[in-house]
């Protein structure tokens, strides 16, 4: 008999915060204006506005961000992301909050190999 694959995984919870400016803000950013990632998810506990040009730069980097790395891996260290929009000195801070733990069965229909 074959040992059965774990179905769990961890993955950090992030918490995406307007950081100080390099240089002014042009757009409608707000310094400690901030969203959060459990999980799958983007939870906007404030009620304000996210520039989705600002969403889109940053979009790409949060499932990298989620997942457990080297403390060597420059992921592990770097967390500030600038605005994509050259003449706004904004500045958006990755921080990992805590450990989630995630199912695969809960995330796809996709069986796990071996089970």
């Amino acid at each position: 008999m074959s040992a059965a694959i774990s179905d769990s995984f961890e993955l950090y919870d992030l918490r995406v915060e307007v950081a100080e400016p390099r240089f002014p803000m042009v757009c409608r950013h707000t310094v400690g204006d901030y969203f959060l990632v459990q999980g799958e998810n983007l939870v906007f506990p404030q009620a304000s506005a996210f520039s989705m040009y600002a969403l889109a730069a940053i979009l790409p980097l949060l499932p990298a961000k989620q997942r457990p790395t080297a403390a060597t891996d420059w992921m592990s260290t770097d967390a500030l992301i600038a605005c994509p929009d050259p003449n706004c000195g904004a500045l958006f801070r990755i921080s990992r909050t805590q450990r989630r733990q995630q199912k695969h069965s809960e995330c796809t229909i996709v069986p796990l190999s071996g089970n």
